[in-house]
């Protein structure tokens, strides 16, 4: 009984595998998605029909992959410690809603959306950026503080100096945040102060030393964060896969295996002279005796 088990096994290993079937898994999810954004246009009401069949179709390959992948794993708990096939398994799980329903219909639409996400987990590049951009949150986290410190700051002075040029963009600190917000994103800065400097010729001043402080020095240090995450990451999946090794360690993989060609062939030489020669007490070692 477990023979045939393993055989099957080791079929649905390989098929996950598989650098075709992984194409055309990937290829599915982008026809998912492109089914998906087609029924947001009203043209398609007339092939909505082809629109649905299509969609259960996905929705059962979706369904028998993810079977291939937990049917190839030689233990099931293994299958669900691995946080990208739990991800997997509960958005395939999703996609079995049915769409049939008018209370349900809006969540099993909102659930297939998240099917995009899939190719996250198919693409390692795409799972070492994710991985980079989570491993840069909190130390992110230290620089967003300090623009909050700034922001709040700045917000302060413009509330106190310009509520009198324009009440709606300076009338209290939480509107004058927003208002700097504006100007840190570049969305029409030049007219907001174009506004105060009417009042306040000076007020060039406030702006051009804000813009410097958050859109050149801490939107540089958040870049300069995410890289740096990124290449460890990268320099970790190029070890992990075997291409980043030093050379020295490469060369001595290299010794490893060769000593180890060397002992096999000298043990199959050793086995062999054994085989060829005769026992000790053979008869032809007593003839010579006598």
């Amino acid at each position: 009984m477990s023979e045939p088990f393993n055989t099957w096994q080791a079929r649905f290993e390989k098929l996950r595998s598989n650098k075709l079937f992984e194409g055309v898994v990937i290829s599915i999810i982008v026809i998912s998605a492109l089914v998906i954004g087609a029924k947001t246009y009203e043209e398609t009401s007339r092939i909505e029909q082809w629109l649905l069949y299509l969609d259960v179709a996905v929705t059962v390959f979706f369904l028998v992959e993810i079977l291939i992948r937990m049917a190839a794993e030689r233990n099931l708990v293994s299958f669900f410690k691995k946080g990208w096939n739990v991800f997997d398994f509960l958005i395939v799980t999703a996609s079995l809603i049915p769409m049939d329903d008018s209370e349900m219909v809006l969540l099993a639409r909102l659930l297939r959306i998240f099917r995009v996400l899939r190719l996250v987990s198919m693409i390692p590049e795409l799972q070492m950026l994710l991985g980079a951009l989570v491993k840069s949150v909190p130390r992110m986290g230290y620089v967003v503080l300090l623009m909050f410190i700034i922001f709040y700051i700045y917000a302060a002075l413009g509330s106190f100096l310009f509520h009198n040029v324009d009440e709606f963009l300076w009338g209290n600190i939480s509107v004058a945040m927003l208002t700097l917000f504006r100007i840190a994103t570049f969305e029409d800065w030049t007219d907001v102060m174009y506004a105060t400097q009417e009042v306040y010729a000076w007020s060039w001043i406030y702006y051009l030393t804000f813009i410097f402080l958050t859109a050149f020095i801490f939107l540089n240090m958040m870049i300069g964060i995410v890289l740096d995450v990124m290449q460890k990451e990268s320099a970790q999946l190029d070890f992990d896969s075997g291409e980043g090794e030093p050379a020295q360690l490469q060369a001595l993989r290299s010794d490893v295996h060769s000593l180890k060609a060397q002992l096999d062939r000298m043990e199959a030489a050793l086995a062999e002279r054994n085989t060829a020669s005769p026992p000790p007490n053979s008869p032809t070692d007593s003839a010579k005796t006598d």
